[in-house]
């Protein structure tokens, strides 16, 4: 009997497997990020609440520069005198309510993923995980840059003959009416970042949008009835120090009352609060399981 040779078994070409560069982490970000039904009304909902807001707060201007009672009680009131109404107090009025959509957005960009197992995918095109973050993170505050710098050229444009008629007219040559303008933008890029940071270390919608409405929205209002209320020295600073209460600190015009932050120091408070946030994020992305 004659025994047959086996064949030997035919080499197995090793193919490289690259993990996925920054710029294509990047590209995949960018085409998740549009990809998001919620993506396109979170846009236009925070661009008409900008606009929107801007026309309502300028018309509530003009009506009160044409009345002769409104016009002497604003003149005379201190309160209104300290807030310093300008030109950019209506064009950007509506971004108290714009930072809750943005917010939203950029915990969603996260926590999405999280709820529908996506993020497994990301982690193993992206295995050291913290380029996938930083790329989230670069779409997330680009894209608000865009959205509100836009939304406030709009909003420049569409009130501006409303503004002219009563007497306060953006004026680009105003040092704190520019600050107030750049502000804008920067305050709301760094809720994006701030709210990106807690949806992933919270990995849960619901968790992230209770805790950034607390944070920006309740507690403000508590701590505010608070200091009113009783005049307590620790209430007083943990109301400055709130990161919404600091942060929008950039955008005022007035005079800066004592139980409140310089501008830029306030804006300070919240970009290192995001710094941190951030950083947090970064470990917890690399120690945690999807």
């Amino acid at each position: 009997m004659t025994a047959t040779a086996a064949s030997p078994a035919a080499p197995t070409s090793q193919v490289p497997v690259r993990p996925v560069s920054f710029v294509g982490a990047l590209r995949a970000e960018w085409i998740k990020f549009r990809s998001l039904r919620s993506t396109v009304w979170t846009v236009l909902i925070t661009a008409l609440l900008m606009v929107g807001f801007a026309l309502m707060m300028a018309s509530l201007l003009n009506t009160a520069s044409t009345e002769p009672e409104m016009q002497e009680g604003m003149s005379s009131d201190p309160g209104l005198q300290a807030l310093g109404l300008t030109g950019t107090t209506a064009v950007t009025l509506g971004y108290s309510f714009a930072q809750l959509a943005v917010a939203v957005l950029a915990a969603l960009t996260v926590t999405n993923e999280y709820s529908t197992g996506m993020i497994r995918a990301t982690f193993s095109a992206v295995p050291h995980r913290l380029p996938a973050l930083w790329a989230k993170l670069v779409v997330v505050v680009v894209a608000t840059v865009v959205v509100i710098s836009l939304a406030l050229g709009v909003a420049v444009l569409v009130t501006m003959p409303i503004l002219d008629s009563a007497g306060l007219p953006v004026d680009l040559s105003d040092a704190d009416q520019v600050r107030a303008l750049v502000g804008c933008v920067l305050y709301l890029a760094t809720v994006a970042a701030f709210s990106l940071a807690v949806g992933a270390l919270l990995r849960h919608t619901a968790g992230a949008i209770f805790t950034l409405v607390a944070l920006f929205f309740v507690l403000p209002i508590i701590f505010q009835i608070v200091v009113s209320a009783s005049d307590a020295v620790w209430a007083e600073w943990v109301n400055k120090l709130l990161p919404s209460v600091a942060g929008e600190r950039i955008i005022s015009t007035g005079v800066t009352p004592p139980t409140l932050l310089e501008p830029w120091v306030g804006y300070g408070v919240l970009a290192g609060y995001t710094v941190a946030l951030l950083v947090a994020a970064g470990v917890a992305w690399r120690r945690r399981d999807a």
